[in-house]
């Protein structure tokens, strides 16, 4: 009697201990078998492209690519490819980004295997694998306007702690602008000030420091 085939699995995570551990954790299971592992994106993408696995799991945050990048590239040459992203973050925005992406799955780092392993088997099988805590924070998501990519920007340079004349000389625009800029992101953000627009962009992932 023929074997059932083994699902064959991609893992990236720029951590070798938490690489090591989903290995072994992986290969325990019966119909499971880890094929190619990658410290970042780039190497991912390579693997997945010459191994073919039916399911990559890929850490958020990566270096050279991160996993949203990888996640994009992987699904423009692999339609039907199997990804579910991995990570230690909540932030709405990621999350949102992710599953745009192409992801079909989002797992967080401190899962236990009883929660990893059966969203691994419902995605490859062709389910979405979305979290109680992820939908809800993406519904919540839907209650706050978007920022454009200018109010983004200058959110990144608020984080460093600069002033608005000296954001207005990066950015290559006036200091009105960036004042008018900044009202928009209070509003959008529902906070009262620069420090609370930081702390919050960065809780929902919006911007890195």
């Amino acid at each position: 009697m023929k074997k059932p085939e083994k699902i064959r699995i991609l893992i990236a995570d720029d951590h070798y201990i938490v690489r090591m551990g989903l290995i072994a954790l992986l290969n325990t299971e019966p119909d499971m078998e880890v094929v190619a592992e990658a410290p970042d994106g780039a190497q991912a993408l390579e693997l997945f492209v010459r191994c073919k696995p039916d399911l990559a799991l890929l850490d958020m945050r990566m270096p050279v690519k991160n996993g949203i990048q990888t996640t994009m590239e992987i699904r423009a040459q692999f339609p039907s490819a199997r990804i579910i992203m991995l990570t230690a973050f909540d932030g709405d925005e990621e999350i949102h980004k992710a599953l745009q992406a192409g992801a079909q799955g989002y797992v967080f780092k401190n899962s236990s295997g009883e929660k990893l392993i059966p969203a691994l088997r419902a995605v490859v099988a062709g389910q979405r694998w979305i979290p109680k805590e992820v939908a809800s924070r993406l519904a919540a998501r839907k209650s706050f306007e978007e920022l454009t990519s200018r109010e983004v920007q200058v959110l990144d340079e608020l984080a460093k702690g600069l002033a608005n004349k000296e954001i207005a000389d990066i950015l290559n625009i006036s200091e009105h602008t960036v004042k008018d800029h900044l009202k928009n992101i209070l509003a959008k953000l529902r906070v009262a000030d620069r420090t609370e627009a930081v702390t919050t962009a960065i809780q929902r992932g919006i911007i890195h420091l």
